[in-house]
């Protein structure tokens, strides 16, 4: 026991060799040196040195570390001699210390359990939604392919599908191109929405230009809320995070979420223009695209903003404000927009 150790003699003190103020911080010199000093308080180092059979530097390094851990501190009888602390003292607040850093630790530990805990039911409760249907969560985009390539081979009627996109990638062309395929020769109802910026881009004409071929249907508009794929009217694929499709997707078959879904897909469907038509103008001249540019700008986004609603490069959106401030006859961005709602453009 520590007590009986530090209660014996110099010479028994040293003759243990196990360490038990270890976990209080200690070396085993330090240890050893300090139950020495408890009984012979008066010994300097080159007793001590002897005493541990060690050399005067490392008893002097266990010297400090001592005075740091407060086991030992200057004698007031003898200046410049450090004597030991009894032990309920410097031990007694080295105990203290250990025990609320035990206490702090199994608190934490108790926390990370309660969260552990917290994250296993809401896994369970989404394992249990996913089995009823209602939500299932894609946490990947490779996992979000993955299930829609599955739902592709099981859809029986329909599929819809907003893409906010300028113009694809030939890797979503080529997996597109596919899936579509397979659907379309099942006499599958396939309509999709892409932005009016995809007009400009050859590749995804071509894809349209072949989808439309086999019987399906491309419409455009000038701007998307976020990329939504609608499955037999019974499943809709929304993503985690509408910026970034690498977070993945949220599987939806709430009957309430797809009905809402639906609606604003018919409502833009309805003033949609089919790609591979001419882009028609209003009875104001404008076009659906430049008229939402007009509207946006009024809103107070930047160029880069709006660019990135309506699918087009900064350089695309600086072109057209300029040919519509050329028609308005404004010399400025201001003057423009005074003038765009005096002739009832906005």
């Amino acid at each position: 026991m520590i007590l009986e150790r530090l209660g014996g003699d110099a010479a028994d003190s040293t003759d243990s060799t196990d360490p038990v103020l270890e976990c209080l911080g200690l070396t085993r010199l330090a240890e050893s040196m300090y139950q020495l000093l408890l009984q012979r308080p008066e010994w300097d180092t080159p007793e001590l040195a002897v005493e541990l059979g060690s050399t005067e530097e490392a008893v002097e390094a266990s010297r400090a570390e001592l005075a740091g851990l407060g086991l030992i501190w200057p004698s007031h009888e003898n200046p410049g001699r450090m004597v030991a602390i009894q032990p309920n003292l410097g031990l007694g607040a080295l105990i203290a210390e250990r025990e609320a850093a035990l206490l702090k630790e199994q608190h934490e530990l108790q926390q990370a359990r309660t969260a552990m805990m917290n994250l296993m039911r809401e896994r369970e409760a989404a394992q249990g939604a996913r089995e009823t249907g209602e939500i299932e969560y894609l946490r990947s985009l490779d996992s979000t392919r993955n299930r829609i390539a599955e739902l592709s081979k099981d859809v029986q009627s329909e599929i819809l599908a907003l893409i906010p996109k300028a113009g694809l990638s030939p890797e979503s062309l080529e997996a597109s191109q596919k899936l579509d395929g397979e659907v379309l020769a099942r006499g599958v109802s396939l309509r999709t929405l892409y932005l009016d910026s995809v007009r400009n881009h050859p590749a995804t004409q071509q894809y349209a230009v072949w989808l439309t071929g086999l019987g399906g249907e491309i419409r455009t508009v000038p701007t998307l809320p976020m990329r939504i794929i609608v499955i037999d009217r019974k499943t809709a694929i929304l993503p985690i995070d509408p910026k970034d499709s690498r977070a993945g997707a949220v599987l939806m078959r709430e009957e309430s979420v797809i009905a809402a879904v639906i609606a604003l897909f018919e409502r833009l469907w309805e003033s949609a223009l089919p790609l591979g038509t001419s882009g028609q103008r209003d009875d104001q001249g404008l076009t659906a695209q430049e008229r939402e540019l007009l509207r946006i700008l009024a809103s107070g986004l930047t160029d880069e903003a709006a660019g990135k609603r309506l699918g087009l490069s900064l350089r695309s959106v600086r072109r057209v404000m300029a040919d519509l401030m050329t028609r308005l006859e404004a010399r400025s961005r201001f003057e423009a927009g005074v003038r765009a709602v005096e002739c009832g453009w906005l």
